[in-house]
């Protein structure tokens, strides 16, 4: 019945091309943003809770979406983050005991908009073909040219400084104050789960807000310090940047994951650039060059560091590439203990192929 009553709704691209759905909720409702799909079959829930998507309209390809619900202890940060979500198959209903709600219900009390019975694949393939783009979906079907021009408005996501919109207004602790080891973390939109990770191998956590200088964060006296992940362009993160350079001159351990993989070689004076479309998937592989093993990796970003400024830089080697475009998945300082990738070790969700990254961390804690 409930699905009999749904508005139509439409998705409108920024290079004009239109397709046709239907909203989640039976209610008019329009939202802008950035097109990103994301190719993972589960963790819709940590998806649409990742700071690192603020402000995208989410793609997911999987073809059913909500039939295990919502459970409060599976979000990535305090709320809803995606600007909107576009899916095939939306469910209702739900089965699986350790859900406390519906997806529903979860994105209704986050005030999201969903628009189900798209052509996903037809979708994907076109954003693959054209590239990321600004788009819009609406229940206001009638409302075309008017939402061409609402949609001219929109900035684009290159060049755009998203991090203050995410990251926390005050510090805060995270994990026992009686831990070894005491880490720093700039907080530039970063995930539950990183903190849980470094929690449970014995650091205490201080996590500071986006734009915090080195002076404030070294009177707390870490052992090292941590870049987290986050959204939009990384350039435009100056104070981050300069932080960055402070605490590579302290020489105390660093560890830096997605957007504080491109911080760090922003700091190091290697540029980044805006990817066509993207990684986002729980099934990227990853080769780790230093132990030749392979990994399969959970990973969510739309720029990327330049792998001929790495290669031609005296003090920077790449540790980590992806198999799939070969593009630089991790770097290290070779005179300095600081590393970073650009997937996601914490993998929430994903394969835990690379949680060893966070030992390693730990360890060069241990050896300063």
């Amino acid at each position: 019945m409930k699905y009999q009553k749904r508005k139509k709704a439409l998705l409108m691209l920024e290079d004009g091309t239109i397709f046709y759905g239907k909203s989640v909720a039976n209610k008019e409702h329009t939202a802008f943003g950035e097109i990103c799909f994301n190719t993972g079959m589960t963790g819709y829930q940590e998806i649409f809770t990742d700071p690192s998507y603020f402000g995208q309209i989410m793609v997911l390809t999987n073809a059913h979406i909500g039939n295990y619900g919502a459970a409060l202890d599976e979000v990535e940060s305090d709320s809803v983050k995606i600007a909107g979500l576009v899916c095939k198959n939306f469910s209702y209903t739900y089965s699986r005991p350790h859900a406390n709600e519906s997806l529903e219900t979860f994105l209704e009390c986050n005030n999201t908009f969903a628009i189900s019975d798209v052509d996903t694949r037809a979708l994907v393939s076109h954003i693959r073909e054209h590239g990321a783009q600004n788009a819009v979906i609406s229940t206001r079907v009638d409302e075309i040219e008017a939402l061409k021009n609402e949609l001219k408005a929109v900035p684009s996501m290159a060049g755009l400084e998203l991090s203050s919109k995410v990251s926390t207004t005050e510090p805060y602790f995270f994990g026992d104050a009686d831990a070894p080891y005491k880490v720093a973390v700039l907080d530039i939109g970063v995930k539950k789960n990183i903190l849980r990770c470094l929690a449970e191998r014995g650091a205490y956590l201080k996590v500071f807000p986006y734009n915090t200088p080195f002076s404030e964060m070294k009177s707390w006296s870490p052992d090292g310090y941590f870049l987290s992940n986050g959204p939009g362009d990384p350039e435009p993160l100056v104070d981050a940047i300069e932080t960055t350079k402070e605490i590579l001159a302290s020489g105390k351990p660093l560890f830096g994951i997605c957007l504080g993989h491109q911080v760090l070689a922003l700091a190091n004076g290697v540029s980044t650039f805006k990817m066509h479309n993207g990684h986002r998937g729980i099934n990227h592989p990853v080769l780790n060059l230093i132990s030749k093993r392979g990994e399969i990796t959970s990973q969510n970003h739309g720029f990327a560091v330049s792998k001929e400024e790495v290669l031609a830089h005296a003090e920077l080697e790449i540790t980590h590439e992806h198999l799939n475009d070969h593009t630089v998945a991790g770097i290290r300082l070779k005179n300095k203990p600081a590393f970073s990738v650009q997937y996601h070790p914490e993998a929430s969700p994903g394969p835990h192929d690379s949680r060893y990254l966070f030992d390693e961390f730990i360890t060069s804690l241990a050896e300063a």
